[in-house]
């Protein structure tokens, strides 16, 4: 079974109108000790990302109200690095193509094993960890530069 061992620090909001979903995944993520939220609606999603932030956001591709594709769309808002994933029983190539031509990271079609949705969030967790790594040490970098700036000025 693939796991990595930073998903205990990423937190997951699932978006899912099927409660057996819900429950099943919150189950899952718990015994992994990996943080979930769940929403039933892209609505109640949206409530939850403006209470808290997400690192990885599943969502079913059909929903009440909102889409899946349309609220993983607007999702990512100011943080570009969330990590998107669709899910849905209905995979034609028209969704899956407009999924990603969104910046959707993944799909899962239904039904998927937990080792399939394990070995997907490692694969998501470590392109992650690799990105913020950079964008720290660009940070980093840029900050070393405005202080040998104050410093020592130009030279």
């Amino acid at each position: 079974m693939i796991t990595h061992p930073n998903l205990k620090n990423l937190k997951t909001l699932l978006i899912d109108d099927n409660e057996f979903i819900r429950n099943s995944m919150e189950i899952a993520f718990r015994q992994k000790g990996y943080p979930l939220r769940t929403a039933a609606t892209a609505e109640e999603g949206l409530e939850k990302m403006a209470a808290e932030n997400f690192d990885i956001i599943i969502s079913d591709y059909r929903l009440p109200g909102i889409n899946g594709l349309t609220f993983l769309k607007h999702a990512g808002g100011t943080r570009p690095d969330i990590i998107k994933i669709l899910i849905s029983a209905c995979g034609d190539h028209a969704t899956v193509a407009a999924a990603y031509a969104i910046g959707v990271h993944d799909y899962l079609q239904k039904p998927f094993t937990l080792d399939t949705l394990w070995a997907t969030l490692a694969m998501h967790a470590e392109k992650l960890e690799s990105r913020r790594r950079v964008i720290d040490l660009q940070s980093r970098r840029e900050a070393l530069r405005s202080q040998g700036r104050a410093v020592g000025g130009k030279h």
